[in-house]
């Protein structure tokens, strides 16, 4: 399947780096058979920025990991679809790495991963929906050659209290 996958950064990184994300996001899509020429786009930026969004559309003042915010229906004469835009925090993705002691690419992979999940659908809301999105990601992760890379629980879990159109992350 063919897919639209922009990757922007808000500083400057390597292409391979942006290539491993993109290729994350990529096998996401296919490993769920999102429809042929779906598009995201994936923010690689800093604590800062992705705090800022946090604080605008979740009302969470602090740094996550990452953020999904679903396009929402497809607009008409849209085929596949825009499925919306993903943020990651480069700062937390490094630091997540470096407690787990793997490379920060792997971490910045599963939270593209994660991301993608979110969009098409998953979610952690509670120990079943956790079960199977946790499940999905696995797969892919394998998928990609990382299978002993696992999200980072957190205890900034407010998402009950989320406004519509963000789904949060502090994996």
């Amino acid at each position: 399947m063919a897919y639209t996958i922009d990757v922007q950064s808000t500083r400057r990184q390597p292409p391979a780096l942006a290539r491993a994300v993109a290729q994350a996001a990529h096998e996401a899509l296919a490993h769920r058979a999102a429809p042929d020429g779906a598009g995201l786009t994936i923010l690689l930026s800093d604590d800062d920025t992705v705090r800022q969004l946090n604080r605008h559309y979740r009302g969470e003042d602090w740094a996550t990991d990452v953020l999904s915010f679903p396009a929402g229906e497809p607009q008409p004469g849209d085929a596949a679809g825009y499925l919306g835009d993903i943020a990651i925090s480069c700062d937390q993705a490094e630091r997540q790495a470096a407690a787990k002691g793997h490379p920060t690419v792997a971490e910045l992979q599963l939270l593209a991963v994660h991301g993608v999940l979110h969009l098409l659908g998953y979610d952690h809301l509670d120990a079943e929906t956790r079960a199977a999105m946790w499940a999905e990601q696995a797969a892919v992760l394998r998928q990609l050659g990382l299978e002993g890379i696992q999200p980072t629980e957190d205890d900034h879990s407010a998402e009950d209290d989320q406004p519509a159109g963000a789904d949060h992350d502090a994996e």
